[in-house]
């Protein structure tokens, strides 16, 4: 059995995915509004599994209960509702640390099954972590990649950087592990809106290029100069499997 909180504002809509999610077994709490769960989960720090985390809420809104919680490193797994389906608003809330995203309104079983992949998802990641840091050219079991003194392990959504572990997003992951699946490609911002995150309409690009910027941080030894992300102007990006040696 999982625990499992739901903030959401509108009565209605909290008491049938509350009985709905005990139906299937889970342990609910909900409340209306972002200030107690913040409450919940940094002051009085009650473990949950999983939250079905609304945007539009009274006072503190989904992105900002998103963005403290991360900012707290609680990495708690987050099912954003949204009435605001806009390509910009999907991807202000992954960038709020969000690891998906469901528009309202929606199927019940959807959401059952989003939630379903959020719980497997923390429970592997939890019990089932790799015992050592491997290349992942040269293995089929692990993701992890070395930059430098650097590893970004994207099984377990992690940039180990010597005895420092910094938690990624799941946008951040989906994104590196595509550069790096078309390494030596140039990727175009639009087929990053829909092939990487599945955005078809056309949004503000500055999104997509802060998301570089913050993977620069992570893979770059100076990140205001890359070598690996280069910007291919006008276009999009490319990353370079070995970039040449500076003389």
């Amino acid at each position: 059995m999982s625990r499992i909180l739901v903030v959401e504002d509108e009565a209605h809509l909290a008491q049938g995915l509350q009985f709905n999610l005990e139906a299937e077994g889970h342990e609910v709490t909900a409340v209306e509004n972002g200030e107690a769960a913040l409450q919940l989960l940094l002051t009085e720090q009650v473990p949950f599994e999983a939250m079905v985390l609304d945007v539009m809420l009274p006072g503190c809104d989904g992105f900002t209960v998103a963005t403290e919680l991360r900012k707290a490193r609680n990495y708690i797994p987050i099912l954003m509702l949204t009435a605001r389906s806009r390509p910009e608003d999907v991807l202000k809330g992954f960038e709020s640390g969000t690891d998906d995203y469901l528009p309202k309104p929606f199927d019940l079983s959807i959401l059952i099954a989003r939630i379903r992949g959020l719980l497997r998802r923390t429970a592997w990641m939890q019990h089932e972590r790799p015992a050592e840091i491997v290349t992942a050219s040269n293995s089929n079991e692990a993701e992890v990649y070395h930059f430098g003194n650097k590893a970004v392990d994207l099984t377990n959504l992690e940039l180990r950087d010597g005895d420092d572990i910094v938690r990624l997003t799941l946008m951040e992951v989906d994104l590196l592990r595509y550069f790096i699946r078309n390494a030596g490609r140039v990727i175009s911002r639009k087929e990053i809106l829909d092939e990487v995150w599945g955005l078809r309409e056309d949004t503000d690009t500055r999104a997509i290029d802060n998301f570089v910027v913050r993977l620069r941080r992570y893979i770059e030894d100076e990140p205001s100069h890359p070598r690996r992300l280069v910007t291919a102007r006008g276009v999009g990006y490319r990353f370079v499997e070995e970039p040449a040696k500076e003389t």
